[in-house]
């Protein structure tokens, strides 16, 4: 079975961990010990009402076993990857961001504590008889929310930490590295990142966008067809193509979409059919896609304008 090692670019801003969920079923199937009264032989040498979860974030060199369609594989990270993760996510502030299941935003829980186990013996999680590889990220997360420490802590509805974040594959990488375009390269790279992200939660997706979108993108695959499918990147491409079949598409999809409309409207010319700005608008749904995209985020709360 294919093995696939993902990797961070800091370069791209939305590569790395954005948030860490807490889960029933880790995928690095790791769980967390919760400091508080309803485990006092583990917390011999702890405040019993800290009321924190302390779990590995990341084990590096773990083969993680995902299945996208047929397509079956195994993903890990690096100990550099691992490390890189855990320093990007405190760099960037992410400290506060915490969801349940990867699905509902939970407030009241921070990561207080960071580390990378680097001894055998004596790190902070030997403690806690959690026996994890030299390199793996700790954390430790203060739950300052009574209803997620009763309902869900205490009940063990959940029982570890899951990354939520944006990755691309070594081969992925090093195909975008022969790109000369800098632009595509970018498209393509956080393509590669939200189906990762997709395919591993399984996140909702709608298709409710109306015949005006879908005309659009139909549209733009002609006029490109006329002009030798010279404009757009692939990405650009394939987005059209989706849309024209009505298919399904993420929200970190429709952000996507939302995103490139917003800043590509001022390149519509609707009396220049050749221009590539004109065609790749329409590709990604033109004006119709524009109001559904804004309109979709609106309605699940993911922008406020």
């Amino acid at each position: 079975m294919k093995i696939v090692e993902l990797l961070i670019d800091e370069e791209q801003e939305l590569s790395g961990i954005e948030a860490i969920s807490i889960v029933d079923e880790p995928a690095i199937e790791e769980n967390f010990i919760a400091l508080s009264k309803q485990h006092e032989i583990q917390l011999a040498e702890v405040n019993k009402e800290k009321k924190i979860l302390m779990g590995a974030a990341l084990v590096p060199n773990k083969n993680i076993y995902r299945k996208s369609g047929e397509d079956e594989y195994y993903i890990f990270f690096s100990e550099d990857t691992v490390r890189q993760a855990s320093q990007l996510f405190l760099m960037r502030g992410n400290q506060n961001k915490s969801t349940l299941e990867h699905q509902a935003e939970l407030h009241g829980l921070s990561v207080v504590e960071s580390w990378i186990i680097e001894d055998e013996v004596h790190d902070k999680s030997r403690k806690y008889d959690m026996n994890l590889p030299i390199g793996t990220w700790m954390v430790s997360m203060k739950v300052n929310n009574d209803e997620v420490w009763n309902d869900y802590v205490k009940t063990g509805k959940v029982k570890g930490f899951s990354i939520e974040g944006y990755f691309t594959d070594k081969i992925a990488m090093s195909k975008i590295n022969e790109i000369d375009n800098e632009e595509e390269a970018k498209e393509i790279l956080l393509e590669i990142a939200n189906s990762i992200l997709d395919n591993k939660y399984e996140f909702a997706t709608y298709s409710d966008y109306g015949s005006g979108v879908k005309n659009n993108a139909k549209r733009g695959i002609e006029l490109n067809k006329s002009v030798n499918n010279k404009c757009a990147t692939s990405v650009g491409k394939v987005r059209a193509q989706q849309l024209v079949r009505g298919e399904k598409l993420s929200v970190s999809t429709i952000k996507r979409m939302y995103s490139y409309l917003s800043r590509a409207e001022t390149y519509y010319d609707e009396s220049d059919s050749k221009a590539c700005g004109t065609i790749s608008y329409l590709l990604w749904g033109g004006k119709a896609g524009l109001n559904w995209s804004r309109g979709k985020l609106k309605e699940l709360g993911e922008i406020n304008e």
